[in-house]
């Protein structure tokens, strides 16, 4: 689950088999299909898990409890991320809009290196990153020999670097 802002789309671009979807409230139908059912004829079983710290449920804002993370872990290969791209404020109001996506177990980021989100935008916290990072952080978490972080992260640097080269030169010296 994407929205075509930001680094989701340089993401979607570096990743095969991704997927890119642009919306804020989705058919649940439809989403559960996107969720659950394989994308392709010769496609795997997939157990979907969201990139996305825990929440409380309940109360107030109504959320759904998250289900717990499949046991026995399944292979990386077999799960299935799903990422929601936009600002924290944007990202809850998907989370809250599409039930199935609370339901869904969750991977929160652990040991993250130093971000260079700071270099395109300004982040208001420190564990905040872009869509791109937070993928490859996700991705280098479940599958640490997987070349595809490496990837993002070449991706990433090349865009840091382009963004870089179209500001103006007062801008850059006090970057």
């Amino acid at each position: 689950m994407l929205e075509a802002k930001g680094t989701a789309r340089l993401l979607h671009l570096c990743l095969q088999g991704s997927r890119l979807e642009v919306g804020e409230r989705f058919d649940p139908v439809q989403l559960k299909d996107w969720l659950h059912a394989p994308w392709h004829a010769n496609d795997v079983p997939r157990h979907s898990v969201l990139l996305y710290p825990p929440t409380p449920h309940g109360g107030p804002l109504g959320l759904a409890a998250s289900a717990p993370w499949p046991c026995p872990t399944p292979a990386p290969g077999a799960l299935r991320l799903v990422v929601l791209d936009g600002t924290w404020r944007k990202s809850r109001k998907m989370l809250y809009a599409n039930p199935a996506l609370q339901t869904l177990p969750r991977l929160a980021l652990t040991h993250l290196p130093p971000s260079r989100y700071g270099a395109l935008r300004k982040a208001q916290a420190a564990h905040q990153r872009s869509t791109l990072e937070a993928t490859a952080c996700a991705l280098a978490q479940l599958a640490p020999a997987d070349p595809a972080p490496h990837a993002l992260w070449q991706a990433f640097e090349g865009l840091l670097a382009q963004q870089a080269a179209l500001r103006p030169s007062s801008a850059r010296d006090t970057a």
